[in-house]
């Protein structure tokens, strides 16, 4: 009986800056459709294992693969063209444009038309434009956003753009999302809605979930397994209910008891 191959395979990654070692030995393997929570101290270095994956840093040592394929190396545009995407702890949208636009923004490298065609607006691109903009529609119904998309994205409630930052994540046809606190600043209500989309869009494509979140209510919900790293190093390994009991863990994030 074969094993299917993982999404995602990191290997004794790390990276340090000076001298510090911000990550050390980092090991993680996601399945298809898998979802991963990453959790730890605030400093622990959380964002800086997306960092790696997303081509931002080079890693110091160790490897990653995507579906068996090597990505050291590879800059940030390639490795979202290979299919690793993610959004931010702040979000980044382009304000003034359009949810839609937005959406359509992520498409870009999926043009096939020419420049000639594009210059005196030929059949082929009308064609993918309106390809596109069904697609992109398509992807704004998903996160709850279809009735939203002519409005100005920094005019949108913060819960929506949030959630507008997911759409346009998957319009780059990912096979591995990373979310770096999805739920942060949204109130109960907003985060239970992300819950909802997180799991739609996990069955709806099929897609792979690394999650950083500082809401743990959330990351016990909806996480298969969970990761702890501290200080650049993890700590512990296991289902939501193996790491809620983990005395390390709690340790991590409350101190000793004689503390």
């Amino acid at each position: 009986m074969s094993v299917e191959q993982p999404v995602l395979q990191v290997s004794h990654l790390g990276i340090s800056f000076g001298g510090l070692k911000a990550v050390s030995d980092f090991n993680i393997e996601i399945g298809k459709s898998e979802l991963y929570g990453l959790i730890g101290p605030n400093g622990a270095g959380k964002t800086t294992v997306f960092n790696l994956l997303t081509g931002v840093y080079k890693p110091t040592e160790g490897a990653f693969f995507l579906n068996g394929e090597k990505m050291n190396g590879k800059k940030t545009h390639q490795v979202v063209q290979e299919g690793i995407a993610r959004t931010f702890q702040n979000i980044r949208l382009f304000k003034k444009m359009t949810a839609l636009e937005n959406v359509k923004v992520a498409m870009n490298m999926k043009m096939k038309y020419s420049l000639v065609a594009a210059a005196f607006r030929l059949p082929s691109y009308w064609a993918q434009e309106a390809e596109i903009d069904a697609k992109a529609r398509e992807l704004l119904e998903v996160v709850d956003l279809g009735d939203k998309a002519d409005v100005i994205a920094q005019n949108l409630p913060y819960g929506q753009q949030r959630r507008l930052e997911i759409a346009r994540a998957l319009a780059t046809g990912m096979k591995l999302l990373l979310l770096d606190e999805p739920a942060a600043g949204m109130n109960p209500t907003e985060t239970a809605e992300l819950l909802d989309i997180i799991n739609v869009i996990r069955k709806k494509f099929n897609i792979s979930v690394l999650l950083i979140e500082h809401d743990m209510s959330l990351v016990m919900k909806i996480c298969e397994k969970i990761q702890v790293i501290d200080y650049g190093e993890t700590i512990a390994f296991g289902t939501p209910e193996e790491i809620a009991i983990n005395p390390r863990v709690i340790e991590a994030y409350l101190g000793k008891e004689d503390e």
